[in-house]
């Protein structure tokens, strides 16, 4: 018999499960795709944990709130603490400085000074406080977390109606919850075994926040387009030559590397992009994390806890 159901197995549901039952709770977790995969938006992320670089076009709560993501994944799966390092190329210098402006906890570097392979890159800043994680490895360990304290993913449709007792819903757009829409994003995985890169390096561009992350093995994750659309067709050739573009001008060598996998899928967002708990009698719809998922996942599962163990009304908890 489970105390509490969650609904989704994507990094929100995934993360509000294992709070749970750290905190005692018996929890069922039931996704229609089974466990994590290309199906949930969550398997295409980048894995950024940069509080600080989102504050340039975040409202304030995301940088606060996310500022303890990096501490709270740190006992699931590994995390890289190397910060951040945001470069422009020369004609966007001008996007460089609006970029400092508008964040903080930052200092101006010399590139070459954190990656000696980008010494043709004569400025950039650095925010040093940041981390990064592997997406899909972090659901991997969230799902073998709970599979050591008896939580497996039940592979089934459910109805948030149908199930007695608390309810977190955490299905991203297929809940269907008013004000939601669709943020589509592309990305790309290289292989460039011969680029060495420590930390995700972000490339200010007026349309589009491009940013390339190192994995293992030579890999590298670049991404992310972000379009106001719900189509979920294949990674347009337009986003491909921008994101490929974005490479090669960080460093022409990656115009030799292989494009190992392209994806795109949709993000939920409210209005103002800042993710909630939307509260509906016993059932909590965790949701609208738009670009901010790992960031905010943490801060997102403890708030729930939070209200269904004690009742407290946390800033993303809204009641409806």
């Amino acid at each position: 018999m489970s105390d509490v159901t969650v609904i989704g197995a994507g990094v929100a549901g995934l993360f509000a499960a294992l709070e749970l039952s750290r905190r005692g709770l018996a929890v069922r977790l039931i996704d229609r795709g089974g466990g994590p995969g290309a199906h949930g938006c969550s398997w295409w992320a980048g894995g950024m944990l940069a509080p600080d670089c989102e504050g340039a076009t975040a409202e304030p709560q995301v940088a606060r709130l996310g500022a303890t993501a990096a501490a709270a994944w740190a006992p699931i799966t590994p995390v890289t603490r190397r910060g951040t390092l945001v470069l422009a190329m020369p004609r966007d210098r001008a996007e460089l400085a609006r970029f400092a402006r508008r964040t903080s906890r930052h200092r101006e570097i010399v590139p070459a000074e954190l990656e000696p392979e980008l010494s043709h890159h004569r400025t950039g800043l650095f925010f040093e406080a940041e981390a990064h994680l592997d997406p899909r490895r972090a659901l991997s360990d969230l799902v073998r977390a709970l599979a050591a304290r008896g939580v497996t993913v039940e592979t089934a449709e459910a109805d948030p109606a149908d199930i007695p007792g608390p309810v977190i819903d955490a299905r991203g757009l297929a809940a269907g919850l008013p004000d939601l829409r669709p943020v589509r994003g592309e990305m790309a995985v290289l292989h460039a075994p011969g680029i060495r890169l420590s930390r995700p390096v972000r490339l200010l561009h007026p349309r589009h926040p491009l940013y390339l992350v190192p994995r293992d093995e030579g890999l590298f994750m670049l991404g992310a387009t972000q379009l106001e659309s719900a189509s979920r067709a294949p990674v347009s050739a337009r986003a491909a030559l921008e994101l490929l573009s974005a490479a090669y001008a960080l460093d022409p060598r990656f115009a030799e590397a292989a494009i190992v996998e392209l994806g795109a899928d949709l993000r939920p967002a409210f209005p103002d992009n800042i993710p909630r708990i939307l509260v509906r009698g016993r059932v909590l719809h965790l949701n609208g994390l738009f670009r901010h998922g790992y960031l905010l996942a943490p801060a997102l599962a403890r708030q729930a806890a939070d209200h269904i163990l004690t009742r407290t009304r946390g800033e993303l908890v809204h009641e409806d």
